[in-house]
């Protein structure tokens, strides 16, 4: 029975620009990445970092976190790749699809400590800037999925359904429960708690980022109990149901561990961002303070350049008169 009303699904997942393919799960990624980082950038200037910063150190975290998702993939999901009748060439093909979201925050989170090494900042504090935004990123980039047609639930016959036409891969089509669409609305949630739960409770040294995956992890576990997608099931449960729950209890226990032995938030102080802040022309002298402690203003700096100038002189028509009292002469 044709649904009245459903998700169609794209006709197909890549378009080609004359040689060149553009592949809509690859775009949906590169988009989310670049508002990961864009509102990760707004967030660490707003908490005293440096303009740049969480783009430099993307540039370690994002290969390092495609690498890593990639790799839980294939590993948990090796009988795609490595049983017989399979290429394993196959596990290279990232286009396809099949990343893992636990892989590439664990190694991503290996790029970005190097990244902070080199810049000499704390990786918890970059990691609270970033976590909303790698929540929207997660919204945006589970839209790739609905391109390839895949990681569907359940079948339905909801106004929402999914409907998937494709029969590559095993698919049967049909309508289905668009568990990527609930997963892209749960991460838009998420970013937003987050948010809120970071300038009310002033959140710091890595909660707002395990915040972020406790919150995440409670609904990948709701949505991952209605995907029908071939997985390994541990004492009936599958695979990534059971990572969540384990991940959830760790990020949960992080929380009240830190809050106890760091409560507050950390000040964040880059090298050379002060100097940084000279160059820019920011009308806030170096090294110059008030008596409150507050840097001199341009204009107060100037006041108090004319005062010296004055006394300069002042002193040198006192010398002048003493010579002339004592009947010598500068040459």
């Amino acid at each position: 029975m044709e649904e009245l009303a459903y998700i169609p699904s794209p006709s197909r997942g890549v378009i080609h620009l004359g040689p060149i393919p553009l592949r809509g799960y690859a775009f949906c990624i590169i988009i989310g990445v670049f508002v990961a980082v864009w509102l990760g950038n707004k967030r660490w200037l707003a908490r005293g970092g440096r303009a740049g910063t969480v783009a430099d150190i993307a540039v370690w975290a994002v290969p390092f976190g495609l690498v890593g998702g990639r790799l839980y993939h294939v590993i948990t999901d090796y009988e795609l790749y490595f049983s017989a009748g399979r290429d394993w060439v196959d596990a290279f093909k990232v286009w396809q699809g099949g990343l893992g979201i636990w892989g590439a925050i664990a190694l991503g989170a290996v790029g970005a400590w190097i990244g902070c090494r080199r810049r000499g900042i704390p990786l918890p504090a970059y990691a609270d800037a970033i976590a909303p935004g790698i929540a929207f990123a997660q919204a945006i980039g589970r839209w790739g999925n609905w391109f390839n047609q895949e990681l569907y639930g359940r079948e339905t016959h909801l106004p929402w359904a999914l409907h998937i036409t494709s029969s590559e891969g095993g698919r049967v089509p049909g309508y289905y429960h668009p568990t990527f669409l609930y997963e892209s609305l749960w991460c838009i949630g998420v970013g937003f708690l987050v948010i809120w739960a970071d300038r009310r409770f002033k959140l710091g040294h890595g909660r707002a980022f395990a915040l972020y995956v406790a919150a995440y992890c409670v609904g990948r576990g709701w949505i991952e109990y209605m995907r029908v997608d071939d997985a390994h099931h541990i004492l009936g449960l599958r695979l990534n149901d059971w990572t969540a729950m384990i991940v959830f209890l760790l990020a949960v226990l992080y929380i009240v561990v830190s809050a106890k032995k760091r409560p507050g938030r950390e000040a964040v102080i880059e090298p050379g961002a002060s100097d940084e802040g000279v160059s820019d022309g920011a009308g806030v002298s170096d090294g110059e303070a008030d008596g409150t402690g507050e840097p001199k203003t341009s204009g107060e700096q100037a006041e108090v350049e004319d005062d010296a100038d004055d006394e300069v002189r002042d002193e040198a028509k006192g010398e002048a008169k003493d010579e002339a009292g004592s009947g010598t002469t500068k040459s």
